[in-house]
């Protein structure tokens, strides 16, 4: 069941947890036929970058669009700041900044023009120090020497950037990135990634949605997967893989197989498999990593290899997908279960 199940409201361990920028309890929504999202739940914490992951059709920008009352869901909770975002959108909006995945500028104004037509929408007025606040905001995304041109002749990324320049411009506390490296060149997502990581340093809350597992490694303080509307897991990524490889992995090679073999039963190998002069170890601990090497050596056997494994946010989403089946597996370190 894709419900949520937590220990008494808002404790983890009998310990009271902050209240979430961002709750969604049981939220559906259908366009005809086709539901968009199917009991959703979430929670994102203040001063973290949450992202939701999910393939294409997952509901990750239904979502986003619900929480800031562009749409209103049929069923279930939703509270932003603790506000209501279909009774009370214009509040919450104001509090956000959002970027989607083909944002809406003005291709005839120049950058300069645009950011200041967000100022006086977000009634920041005009004058001195709004045009200061849009040097700042510009300076920061790298677009500063452009603002003179018009956005008509910028590239792809650095109309993400502006758009990005756009979203900061009234300090908002939420930022929702949808899609926020959609159409970049690598090194123009890496810089746009870190640029979203400087966001919390400023104690402001993010959450990004995205379908390609590199952008959120090393990124997400928070992982909730999405499929058919729905949440499958969430959890910090450090906390979602120890529940998945519980053990420690090692890859070792030698050139005696038969010196790799007698490893299987070596203290603390909790499993092993061997393919030609390559064997796969999960141990209980990573201390018996040395160990295993001194004994391959003691053996007189040369060691071509030693590999500790690190399950990357890519092994964690497929694991992920392949043991759920597509139903909830429940959350890790969070208040729902």
């Amino acid at each position: 069941m894709n419900a949520i199940t937590s220990t008494p409201a808002d404790t983890l361990g009998g310990v009271p947890t902050p209240e979430p920028v961002v709750l969604l309890e049981k939220v559906t929504k259908a366009f005809g036929p086709a539901m968009a999202l199917a009991d959703l739940n979430l929670r994102v914490p203040s001063g973290q970058i949450t992202v939701l992951l999910g393939p294409n059709g997952a509901g990750k920008t239904t979502a986003i669009r619900t929480i800031t009352g562009a749409f209103s869901p049929d069923s279930g909770v939703i509270k932003v700041f603790g506000l209501d975002p279909t009774m009370q959108g214009r509040e919450v909006r104001s509090r956000c900044g959002v970027v989607s995945a083909k944002p809406s500028l003005y291709d005839r104004l120049s950058g300069q023009d645009n950011l200041r037509y967000s100022a006086e929408l977000h009634g920041l007025g005009r004058g001195p120090g709004v045009d200061a606040r849009i040097a700042h905001c510009a300076r920061r995304f790298g677009i500063d020497e452009a603002l003179d041109n018009q956005v008509g002749g910028y590239s792809t990324g650095m109309k993400t950037r502006l758009a990005l320049a756009r979203s900061i411009l009234h300090q908002p506390e939420l930022l929702l990135y949808d899609e926020p490296t959609s159409g970049l060149d690598p090194e123009s997502s890496h810089a746009v990634l870190e640029l979203i990581r400087e966001m919390t340093n400023d104690g402001s809350t993010v959450m990004m949605c995205t379908h390609l597992l590199l952008e959120a490694e090393g990124l997400a303080d928070q992982v909730v997967i999405l499929q058919d509307g729905s949440d499958i897991i969430d959890g910090s990524p450090d906390a979602l893989t120890k529940r998945f490889w519980p053990e420690a992995m090692v890859r070792l090679s030698t050139d005696d197989p038969v010196a790799l073999d007698a490893l299987a039963h070596h203290e603390g190998v909790v499993a092993y498999e061997r393919a030609d002069h390559v064997a796969t170890l999960r141990l209980d601990r990573p201390e018996r990593i040395p160990d295993l090497v001194f004994a391959l050596t003691a053996a007189g056997s040369r060691v071509t290899r030693v590999e500790p494994h690190e399950p990357t946010l890519e092994d964690l989403y497929f694991a992920v997908r392949q043991a759920s089946g597509h139903t909830r597996l429940g959350a890790v370190d969070g208040s729902t279960v």
